[in-house]
């Protein structure tokens, strides 16, 4: 894949999750990492860039790199910034499923509480489905 057409990483906090930020930081970067949408050499934003993208203190980013960087999958060079190193990341298809199905279950009951039914959510997820299927959306 290359750099033209590798999906841009975005991150999200969902402060109600129940887990920190900065877990949430790294299991996200992983995700990135095991689907090849990160790969070997590609740079992170800056610590500070990214506190202030998700609005959090950069301590709390800083945490996150940090621990990546232990476990061997990030790499820091002062003044060059922070690198995804070669280390391969695998999740297995019971831990892709587990996240899905938390975020699925987090997803659909904040639907339900603004009154959607599980037929409607369905419904739209559907048509979403098919306009990406058409071109329509990105991936």
């Amino acid at each position: 894949m290359d750099k033209e057409s590798k999906k841009i990483l975005t991150f999200s906090l969902d402060p109600k999750s129940g887990f920190p930020f900065y877990k949430q930081i790294i299991l996200q970067i992983e995700m990135a990492i095991a689907d090849g949408r990160l790969v070997c050499g590609d740079q992170l934003p800056t610590v500070r860039g990214l506190a202030v993208e998700l609005q959090i203190n950069p301590n709390t980013v800083a945490r996150a790199y940090s621990e990546l960087e232990i476990r061997g999958i990030l790499l820091s060079q002062q003044g060059s910034g922070t690198f995804i190193s070669d280390k391969k990341i695998e999740l297995t298809e019971i831990e892709r499923e587990r996240i899905l199905a938390e975020l699925t279950r987090t997803f659909i009951s904040k639907a339900a509480s603004y009154g959607f039914t599980f037929s409607e959510i369905s419904t739209y997820l559907n048509e979403i489905n098919n306009d990406n299927e058409k071109g329509g959306l990105e991936k």
